[in-house]
């Protein structure tokens, strides 16, 4: 058991180092004299190297230390004072005999081999120290490792895909689009094609285990992903538009389809584990901040139209209600509300749907931020409360939003 407490001639300058390396995860080696329990002073050459694990965060410290009181000067402590300082050699050299052994004479092309492996490994060199963190884990061939550069690309893919399905799949949903332009057919067909190549992938990655080992046994890998997000991406690969798609398909079919497909937004949960390394960033923590907040006035855009196209027919009366924000809206650009008495027997006409997500995302966007203009203005009870819950949230963003910002100003 070594110490540096005890007789103090442990060189202050030499510990407030030892201490800032490891407080900066920096590499560095110091010359650095302990003591062992019975007091007795050791020289040690100590080498400190951080261990990082994929994702470049340091997880552990390799410290090596090696023996070299041998080449000090004599110590003179409590049990040697007033020896002849050859007497104190004598007794160094008498003590270190180990190393004594290891001094011994050997080949010349062992002695040459020898140094530069010292070398290296006195430089920190990254081919050899840690060996184990340098080599890549053996796996059988259909195993891929989860941090390899096809993967993290893959991974970066499947990332943006996911952004798009979470801003569209709210406006399909809530603006009742069937897919009918067959450019966004073909898109949506294609993502969905990658979500299910995602699914054959992710049985053969490799993950890490709760102790931190790299796991690339096939049933194992199999056993993980069945019990955490095979659910989850089997259903967001599901191809709802092109079920949509067909004219024939029941209206009430159709949009429990179109709501099955709300499902993809829970692959959101993979997002956010794969952003969780960024937020050590101040500049990324803003974006991020703005991407989540640009993402959540679409979504409530989505929910306050749908609460208005719900609300504008009175259905026990089959009129329109000329207070709803949708009417007021009609009026003023000119597109109104018709009821067709010879054809369908309903109501046709009004806004774009251009045009209404634009104002439904203005009106979340004045109520997240506490601004609200007034323009337009929720008339039912429906309305009124979802406005409640809209400034609720906004009011907890914006203070996070503030919070954070503070934090990078700062730091």
């Amino acid at each position: 058991m070594l110490q540096s407490s005890g007789i103090e001639l442990t060189d202050k300058k030499t510990i407030d180092k030892v201490r800032q390396t490891f407080d900066n995860y920096e590499s560095n080696c110091f010359e650095i004299l302990l003591y062992r329990k019975n007091r007795s002073p050791v020289w040690f050459y100590m080498q400190v190297a951080p261990i990082r694990n994929e994702n470049d965060k340091v997880v552990l410290f390799l410290c090596t230390f090696k023996d070299i009181t041998l080449f000090k000067q004599p110590i003179e402590d409590e049990t040697t004072k007033g020896w002849t300082k050859f007497a104190r050699l004598t007794r160094a050299l008498t003590n270190n005999r180990n190393t004594l052994q290891q001094l011994a004479p050997i080949g010349k092309h062992e002695v040459s081999h020898k140094q530069s492996r010292l070398a290296e490994v006195l430089q920190l060199n990254s081919d050899i120290l840690p060996q184990y963190k340098q080599e890549a884990p053996k796996t059988p061939p259909h195993i891929i490792l989860h941090y390899c550069t096809f993967k993290t690309t893959w991974d970066w893919v499947i990332l943006i895909l996911t952004f798009y399905t979470a801003i569209m799949v709210p406006y399909n949903v809530s603006f009742k689009t069937k897919q009918n332009n067959i450019v966004w057919l073909v898109l949506d067909s294609v993502v969905d094609v990658i979500f299910l190549v995602d699914i054959v992938l992710n049985f053969h990655t490799t993950f890490v285990g709760p102790g931190g080992e790299v796991i690339s046994d096939p049933k194992l890998i199999r056993m993980n992903y069945l019990k955490t997000w095979f659910v989850i991406d089997l259903l967001s690969c599901l191809p709802y538009d092109i079920i949509n798609a067909f004219e024939n398909v029941d209206e009430g079919i159709s949009s429990l389809f179109s709501s099955l497909k709300v499902v993809r937004l829970l692959r959101l949960g993979r997002v956010a584990r794969k952003l969780d390394h960024y937020l050590e960033y101040g500049a990324a923590v803003l974006v991020l901040l703005v991407c989540v907040f640009g993402l959540v006035a679409h979504w409530l855009a989505c929910i306050w139209y749908s609460i208005g196209d719900y609300e504008v027919i009175d259905e026990a009366t089959n009129t329109i209600k000329m207070d709803s924000w949708l009417y007021q809206l009609a009026i003023s650009i000119g597109s109104p509300y018709r009821y067709n008495a010879s054809g369908s027997g309903q109501w046709e006409g009004g806004p774009g749907k251009d045009s209404l997500y634009i104002t439904s995302l203005y009106f979340t966007m004045t109520s997240l931020t506490t601004i609200g203009f007034g323009n337009i203005a929720p008339t039912t009870d429906g309305e009124k409360i979802f406005s409640v819950a809209m400034m609720m949230v906004g009011c907890k963003l914006l203070q996070v939003f503030w919070v954070e910002s503070l934090c990078c100003i700062v730091t």
